[in-house]
């Protein structure tokens, strides 16, 4: 590690505290970087915006492939100030930066109240024993779509 990388992560964590100070949502920042300069920042703002999608990393996911004009963020690198949560984690992995940097665990944030175990837990239930019901329906109608995206040929694949 750097001293430009705990620079990067100091800004990441001001971004989290700029989100507590202005009542956006939960204390989390997270900041991205190409080329040794700041693309896109972003703070939570779950609460401001109603957006349960509004965390901070993918708020600076958002930013950073719109100023990039693209879906992927490749030759970047995340600085969050916390372990990222399974929706971000996802988020992370099909934006494919190519490190992650963060300060908190997800223990530090169970520890206020932020813990996202029962979603790990979910996870490996079983489809019919999850707390939120899912029903597959009219599957056969969207299969077709399916095949269509396969014999594209001017498909732009990610």
């Amino acid at each position: 590690m750097t001293e430009r990388d705990e620079y990067f992560m100091k800004r990441a964590i001001a971004m989290a505290e700029k989100g507590v100070d202005s009542n956006a949502g939960g204390p989390f920042g997270c900041v991205i970087v190409k080329d040794d300069e700041i693309v896109a920042e972003g703070h939570n703002k779950v609460t401001s915006t109603n957006d349960p999608t509004a965390h901070a990393e993918v708020v600076a996911i958002r930013e950073a492939c719109r100023k990039l004009n693209s879906f992927q963020l490749e030759d970047c690198i995340i600085y969050t100030s916390c372990e990222p949560c399974p929706m971000c984690f996802g988020a992370i992995y099909w934006a494919r930066p190519k490190m992650v940097y963060y300060a908190c665990t997800k223990k530090d944030a169970a520890k206020i109240d932020f813990d996202d175990q029962f979603i790990y837990d979910e996870l490996e239930k079983k489809m019919e024993d999850r707390d939120i019901q899912f029903v597959r329906l009219l599957r056969k109608d969207a299969l077709p779509v399916f095949e269509k995206w396969a014999e594209k040929m001017d498909k732009t694949e990610y």
